[in-house]
């Protein structure tokens, strides 16, 4: 799969200095404290959930859940969300801007990312992809059956599956056009009637003079780098999360015609914001 390069370079990297190391550390440890704690948490309740439950998850969720609301408190991120999340059976999707894109869609609601099979070796973030219950797949057409059955297994589980139809991340100022694979797995006569797909857009908000791109996280830009600028920051900016109207997948005709109708939402709401 390609990875989106942008057409503008990376932002200028600037040294963090004493006192932004020191911002970092005062973040990320107390960041590093609540990740690594709950995760252990949740394994450990895992243990006792899987056997019991199967692909449910009634109690795991909640750890998630309380990790991604807290972690934007330590960072000092001010998290806002505009409409309604989806409670009844269905699909979220999204833009993908950055790594922090984790932390905001999960804080709202009970969701499940559908990754790319590659994520699942990251070092640090595939464990914690594993953990929460991604679902990774192989974006390959010639997979839509083995999809179809993956997505009605997890549906049936009352499973919220969460996917970013761009395939890759940009630079959190642009919408870059979907993929329309994925969605063909929800018109199979078991799913169409009754499913859902509801647009998200994710918008990030520089801090004061930062570079607009500040957030974004794309291309060839490493993770570890990236985190530390985020902690080090001396102000933080905001992430807002744009809950549109649900689109029921039966009013479509085809997959092209649903992903174009959730990329325009999704693209409208960052735009507005502009």
């Amino acid at each position: 799969m390609s990875t989106w390069e942008g057409d503008e370079g990376y932002p200028i990297s600037h040294r963090i200095g004493l006192m932004g190391a020191l911002r970092a550390l005062i973040r990320g440890l107390p960041l590093a404290l609540l990740v690594f704690g709950c995760l252990a948490l949740l394994l450990l309740l895992r243990v006792i959930e899987k056997p019991l439950f199967g692909l449910r998850r009634p109690w795991t969720p909640y750890i998630t859940q309380f990790v991604c609301r807290n972690a934007f408190r330590l960072l000092g991120i001010r998290f806002t969300t505009e409409g309604t999340p989806i409670r009844d059976q269905g699909a979220v999707v999204a833009n993908h801007a950055s790594w922090l894109d984790i932390f905001a869609l999960n804080a709202p609601q009970q969701v499940y990312f559908v990754s790319k099979a590659e994520v699942a070796n990251w070092p640090g973030i595939g464990w914690l992809a594993r953990a929460t219950g991604t679902l990774f797949i192989r974006r390959d057409r010639r997979e839509a059956r083995a999809h179809k059955e993956l997505f009605e297994d997890r549906l049936r589980a009352g499973h919220q599956l969460l996917f970013f139809p761009e395939g890759t991340s940009s630079d959190s100022l642009r919408v870059l056009p979907f993929k329309t694979t994925l969605f063909q797995a929800f018109f199979d006569p078991n799913l169409k009637e009754d499913m859902i797909i509801q647009p998200v857009t994710v918008r990030y908000h520089a801090p004061k003079g930062a570079e607009p791109r500040f957030y974004g996280w794309w291309g060839d830009m490493e993770f570890g780098p990236h985190l530390l600028s985020t902690l080090a920051a001396k102000r933080q900016g905001a992430v807002t999360l744009t809950y549109h109207a649900p689109l029921k997948v039966a009013d479509f005709a085809d997959r092209k015609a649903l992903a174009r109708a959730a990329e325009n939402l999704v693209r409208a709401g960052l735009e507005t914001s502009m």
